[in-house]
């Protein structure tokens, strides 16, 4: 059994998407088992409809709702130690959940998260990484929002964490990456993206391959199976392609319905747009995993269906059943042994050549 802890007032709908959605994922992996945390007059009377569901779960009362609009400082204040959000992330502290999903604030979210969790040893800054649709099929782009700005060291470690979440998440047993710039030549970037390629081409880990930087084209093409940037930027490129992909099927929702001709052809080629569809559907990919933390806790879309939260619970069923915090870190540890132990060669060689 995997126990998932639900913030079931999370996002712009609550219960009335999060409820369904905990069902759609039961469905498809029966051995779930969910904890929901909210407001008993909102949340008792959905769950009563999927008798499936209320077997499988438990129901824990919380007065306080985080709210969409709350400032991040302001939801600490307010809602730690008996908010809806912070009770589902506790969950996971103390071993009643193996991982916790919320559609609420993110910037709520990532806050009570840390304070609750705390970050994994060696790791300064959680990252945000999202699972993006490419052309080969799927791949990892981290960070997507969680912080700011990013030195050399710190996208090392995304790398690392990216790796990990690929073997977890895509089964690659050694996963690609790529350090996102505005050029793939070795001379192009900022200071500390062109030393975080130095650090990963030297580190000589045995958990990924260094394939270089890569541009924003590139995301799309599923030229490398991680992609790894700073927050600012990952945000904007995660925004950019959701907004792209809901421009192209306006696109063609328009063109397909402007003529009779038109009309004929899309009946005639429903099925291949129907799959263009599936493919471009952002419900399919929801679900942001937060790295670095000592626990799993998965971002849901605040405005998704449940469909959309479904994805969001089934991608922390896969980060539990494939053991990504083990993996994440053991490869941190072996990181930062190995980095430990060149700078103590290094230190003892200028000695003895001094």
């Amino acid at each position: 059994m995997i126990t998932i802890s639900i913030d079931a007032m999370g996002g712009d709908f609550g219960p009335a998407v999060v409820i369904p959605g905990a069902a759609k994922s039961l469905e498809r992996h029966p051995e779930l088992r969910f904890v929901f945390f909210g407001q008993e007059d909102k949340v008792l009377p959905i769950l009563d409809r999927y008798e499936k569901l209320k077997k499988a779960s438990r129901f824990v009362h919380c007065d306080i709702a985080v709210r969409m609009d709350d400032k991040p400082s302001q939801a600490l204040r307010q809602g730690r130690w008996k908010s809806s959000m912070w009770k589902a992330i506790e969950a996971v502290k103390n071993g009643e959940a193996e991982a916790c999903i919320s559609a609420g604030n993110t910037g709520a979210l990532m806050a009570m998260s840390k304070f609750c969790l705390r970050t994994m040893a060696d790791i300064e800054r959680p990252a945000i990484a999202a699972i993006w649709p490419t052309l080969r099929g799927e791949s990892i782009v981290l960070d997507v929002g969680a912080t700011i700005g990013a030195d050399a060291q710190q996208l090392v470690d995304f790398s690392v964490m990216g790796a990990a979440m690929a073997r977890a998440l895509i089964e690659v047993k050694r996963p690609t990456v790529g350090l996102l710039n505005v050029g793939v030549e070795e001379i192009k970037g900022q200071e500390e993206v062109k030393e975080a390629g130095r650090l990963l081409r030297e580190s000589g880990l045995p958990t990924l391959d260094y394939e270089g930087f890569v541009e924003g084209d590139d995301l799309g093409k599923g030229t490398v199976d991680v992609v790894v940037t700073e927050g600012f930027a990952g945000n904007i490129a995660l925004k950019t392609a959701e907004g792209t992909a809901k421009q192209i099927a306006e696109y063609l929702r328009a063109a397909m319905s402007r003529t009779v001709m038109a009309r004929i052809g899309y009946l005639l080629a429903r099925g291949a747009f129907n799959r263009l569809r599936d493919k471009m559907d952002p419900r399919k990919v929801n679900g942001g995993v937060f790295l670095g933390l000592n626990g799993i806790v998965i971002k849901s879309h605040g405005g998704t269906d449940d469909e959309g939260f479904a994805a969001a619970i089934d991608v922390g069923y896969d980060m539990v059943r494939n053991g990504l915090l083990d993996k994440i870190e053991t490869d941190l540890q072996s990181f930062h042994g190995r980095r430990a132990r060149d700078v103590a060669f290094k230190a003892a060689s200028a000695q003895t050549s001094g």
